[in-house]
């Protein structure tokens, strides 16, 4: 490690950390594209971590939607007609595939196809 990327990770804050931590990772899988790249529109993978999960009940369809994090962006993942579905939890590293749109200005995925990811340590 250089002295240079020595004294920035020095003086960097937990979430710049946490952030370069998840791009780092998130470049290890092939075929992800980070999500401050994915075009919307078109189909698209990647990878990070879930940083939230909630269900959202609504009057017709429930729904499970849930924040991916890779340290470049978020990516809202939304499963319809679903209340809980296994292994989707907060901190959980998944790898997600499907067609990106873009919804009040943020990038979303409907019913992505997803893989479970090992957690660190794992």
């Amino acid at each position: 490690m250089s002295l240079r990327s020595t004294v920035r990770h020095a003086l960097a804050s937990a979430d710049e950390v946490a952030a370069e931590q998840e791009r780092h990772e998130a470049a290890l899988v092939r075929g992800c594209s980070a999500v401050a790249d994915l075009e919307t529109r078109h189909r698209g993978i990647a990878t990070g971590v879930l940083r939230s999960v909630v269900l959202r009940p609504r009057e017709t369809v429930p729904t499970v939607e849930a924040e991916l994090y890779d340290g470049s962006g978020s990516l809202d993942l939304v499963w319809l007609g679903r209340r809980t579905i296994p292994g989707i939890e907060p901190g959980r590293r998944i790898r997600v595939e499907g067609m990106v749109c873009e919804v009040d200005g943020r990038r979303v995925v409907y019913n992505p196809r997803y893989e479970l990811r090992p957690q660190a340590g794992e």
